[in-house]
């Protein structure tokens, strides 16, 4: 989805919600800022499939779109920190329903999964 949708007025706001957190990693940035500020190394650890260019280009882009802060403090070396912002925190927050239904969708499929297998042993 191109990034020009979450600014468009004339799109509905389900499409404006989903344009900010398209993408494989910003759901999971997401994610793991709610559980308070992180400095770039430790998000790395909590999601160690993202690579560094990848982290960057989608925390520029969360915080161009409002969701997330950035505090660079002025020591050596430099310390940069990510946390949500008040719109991130209402975002997520939005977002726990959909959390809650895909973690039911995610036992729905493993209980066929598992009914299916037991029908092939049987």
């Amino acid at each position: 989805m191109p990034r020009t949708r979450a600014q468009d007025p004339d799109v509905c706001g389900v499409t404006a919600a989903i344009a900010v957190i398209d993408g494989k990693w910003k759901t999971a940035l997401l994610w793991a800022l709610e559980s308070g500020p992180h400095r770039p190394g430790e998000l790395r650890r909590i999601l160690p499939g993202i690579s560094e260019k990848v982290m960057t280009q989608a925390l520029r882009e969360m915080e161009s779109d409002g969701l997330v802060d950035r505090e660079v403090h002025d020591v050596l070396p430099l310390k940069t920190v990510y946390s949500l912002s008040e719109f991130g925190v209402e975002l997520s927050e939005a977002l726990a329903p959909v959390a809650d239904w895909g973690h039911r969708r995610l036992d729905k499929l493993a209980e066929q999964r598992s009914a299916a297998a037991d029908r092939a042993v049987s």
